[in-house]
């Protein structure tokens, strides 16, 4: 039997068609609603200029008695603006004289010039004005009803804007009459603003439901589905027996050869402990096994990093040029989750990377401008991590330097942690101490020892089990007497 979804006109925003299931259903028409600046115009003259792009007629009808030239010239700092389509595939009227004269008028004026250009696309910009013009209800939802079912019959999708929130446009007959409804907010959190895109309403179709994040650039208006909202190709598969080492003996020693395949693991510790420079060293032993890391630090430039390595007798420069490792770097501004995340899988996708590391956790959790989304957040990107087969490492911060609070079970960021290593300052005979110790492993066997790790010239150096102090977890030891270990008396 033949299929009865209707067939998808393609956007030309390959992310707007993600959100809305795969594209515009044909024969449709919708509503994008807005308040003033929220990026109406843009987002439909961009479909509208990609269609004519294609070949695709479109007819724009402004409904002001505003020149052509004026619109045009807003959209002309926007690479999607193609000059030569117009008049050609791309065609601009003003209905404004036939709405004065009335709704048999506008539409009649509609439906006979999409027919003489054999358009595609009707996109209507200002659905307002005509209801402040008419000030009749009755006559726009007569108006957008007959125009919907002349569209459909001549096989054309009509794309209207209109300026007001969509709790204002939900009890108004415009929501009604269209077959799909995307609304287009800034929204306010502290002191930043953020553009958001739903698609309330899409007749007949699946679509990705609640908000996303919408940005506007010089290339147009681009979408960034909420990473948890996209459906993952997730298979069940046992975990596998293999491990990904630091190359640090001692320290691989502990966890019986590394970290599991395809986990996650967290690596906390207190500020300047030596979290990056273990992290370093979990990414360039990649390389001794023919694999390829990726290394995104939300503190350090590559150039730095490289420097802070080689200080420790690790020399990443070969790796860097042999394409083994790879740095991003995501330098302290404002930037959304789902934004970040967005790049970090299109870089592992295209380097084919097998390990992962993020430094600096905590700056992408507060990225996530919602708090209730954090956890599901986590979990969605550990889920793709590991279908892409990548053993992943991320450094949290530990707030403080020495004392007994270690849980990070009710932290969103928890969900990380299949592994998780601990770097703590200890406190003894009035000197600092840096000890490591296994907390978790999931699914694997561990050693439990605590650890003395020295960070020198001479690289990194993990010590002899200790036996000579009690309460070292907490960073404020009591020495127990002889010396068993790393830590003197």
């Amino acid at each position: 039997m033949p299929s009865s979804e209707p067939a998808l006109f393609q956007s030309g925003i390959p992310s707007f068609d993600v959100i809305l299931g795969g594209g515009i259903p044909a024969r449709q028409s919708f509503i994008v609603t807005g308040t003033p600046g929220s990026g109406k115009t843009v987002l439909c003259s961009q479909v509208a200029f990609q269609a004519a792009a294609r070949g695709i007629p479109v007819v724009v009808a402004t409904v002001t008695s505003e020149p052509h030239d004026k619109l045009m010239g807003a959209l002309s700092s926007f690479a999607f603006f193609k000059p030569e389509v117009l008049g050609e595939k791309l065609f601009v009227i003003s209905a404004y004289s036939a709405l004065k004269r009335g709704p048999k008028e506008a539409r009649d004026l509609l439906l006979q010039t999409v027919r003489e250009r054999g358009a595609a696309m009707l996109f209507i910009d200002g659905l307002r004005s005509i209801r402040d013009l008419w000030l009749d209800e009755a006559r726009l939802r007569e108006f957008l009803y007959e125009l919907g079912i002349g569209l459909a019959a001549i096989n054309c999708i009509g794309l209207f804007t209109t300026e007001y929130p969509l709790e204002r446009l939900m009890a108004l007959p415009e929501a009604t009459t269209v077959d799909g409804i995307v609304s287009l907010s800034v929204q306010t959190h502290g002191s930043r603003r953020v553009r958001r895109v739903e698609v309330v309403k899409l007749r007949g179709r699946p679509h990705l439901t609640g908000e996303h994040t919408m940005n506007i650039h010089e290339d147009g208006v681009e979408f960034i589905p909420r990473l948890e909202s996209i459906p993952v190709d997730f298979r069940d598969e046992p975990p596998t027996l293999k491990r990904k080492g630091f190359g640090l003996p001692e320290l691989d020693g502990l966890m019986h050869g590394g970290l599991p395949e395809l986990s996650t693991t967290m690596l906390a510790g207190s500020m300047g402990i030596g979290k990056t420079i273990l992290a370093l060293h979990f990414a360039a032993d990649a390389a001794r096994h023919g694999e390829k890391a990726l290394f995104v630090s939300f503190f350090d430039a590559p150039a730095m990093l490289a420097a802070r390595a080689r200080r420790v007798g690790l020399d990443v420069a070969p790796l860097v040029q042999e394409s083994l490792l790879a740095f991003h770097y995501v330098p302290p501004m404002e930037a959304e989750g789902d934004v970040l995340v967005q790049d970090i899988l299109r870089k592992v996708d295209a380097l084919g990377v097998k390990r992962l590391v993020l430094d600096g956790l905590t700056d992408l959790e507060l990225s996530i401008v919602d708090p209730e989304r954090r956890r599901m957040f986590m979990a969605s990107l550990a889920m793709r991590l590991r279908v892409r087969g990548i053993t992943s490492l991320f450094t949290r911060e530990v707030p403080k330097i020495v004392g007994t609070e270690l849980d990070f079970n009710d932290a969103p960021v928890a969900i990380l942690g299949e592994n998780l290593l601990l770097l703590r300052y200890v406190e003894l005979h009035g000197q600092m101490h840096r000890i490591l110790s296994v907390l978790k492993m999931r699914d694997s066997e561990y050693s439990t020892d605590l650890r003395e790790f020295l960070i020198k010239d001479s690289g990194v150096k993990v010590l002899a089990p200790m036996r000579s102090a009690t309460g070292l977890l907490t960073g404020q030891a009591r020495p127990l007497g002889t010396t068993v270990g790393g830590l003197g008396e």
